[in-house]
């Protein structure tokens, strides 16, 4: 939500008694869960938004200042939800009773189950984060779920082993994410697998990163999710 957004949702909710951030983050809710619906038909898409904020009793205004980008909100709202599912089914577990690498294979699982639940949206949702202009969308949504999962698992590192942690399990969790939607769970689990064991000893993740590793893995996955294939 844009800073104006915010200051007009202050002020609405100091006015009414209510709490901050109730009104915009309700609509903001309200007109994903309309687009999740109609999505699978309408695609990701501006006109997705104008039938999404329709449906929710909004008006185009309250749109441009709920979601001064339209769709590209939509679609960080959609991942972010996804990231606070996942989040709430992780509380399960004792976090100090699992290895590090059953952190990220539970984190991952958590994930791709938060993901499935809109399983019938993520092909439109990748038509549109296919694009070249919203790549770096896709990029930065991919590295926040990494970033959520790595925060849950303990990770407190804060020199070049914070980013380069969340660069690879960017890549992990995009391409399991895609194997999961294009061959189902049984593929997806023995990918990730296959990819931690790849990557668990860390000087082995360092010395393998390339700068356009990611990029280039996101890009992969959004096709294979796009086309099934």
């Amino acid at each position: 939500m844009s800073q104006t957004a915010r200051t007009f949702n202050e002020t609405s909710a100091q006015a009414s008694g209510q709490r901050e951030g109730t009104w915009a983050d309700d609509a903001e809710q309200r007109v994903l869960d309309e687009a999740v619906r109609l999505a699978p038909k309408a695609g990701w898409n501006a006109g997705l938004v104008s039938r999404a904020l329709a449906a929710a009793g909004l008006t185009e205004a309250e749109g441009q200042l709920l979601l001064p980008e339209g769709a590209r909100d939509l679609a960080a709202l959609l991942s972010r939800r996804h990231d606070a599912v996942a989040l709430e089914r992780l509380k399960a577990f004792d976090v100090a009773a699992l290895k590090i690498r059953q952190r990220i294979r539970e984190g991952v699982i958590a994930r791709l189950d938060a993901a499935q639940q809109h399983a019938d949206v993520l092909r439109p949702l990748a038509a549109f984060l296919a694009f070249p202009t919203n790549l770096a969308l896709a990029l930065r949504l991919t590295w926040e779920s990494a970033d959520v999962l790595w925060r849950w698992a303990g990770d407190t590192a804060t020199d070049e082993n914070h980013y380069s942690k969340r660069a690879i399990l960017s890549g992990v969790l995009v391409s399991t994410l895609a194997v999961d939607l294009a061959s189902g769970r049984a593929s997806a689990l023995s990918h990730l697998d296959a990819r931690i064991d790849n990557v668990m000893a860390f000087e082995k993740w360092k010395a393998g990163l390339k700068p356009m590793d990611l990029a280039g893995e996101v890009v992969s996955a959004l096709a294979k999710m796009r086309y099934g294939k």
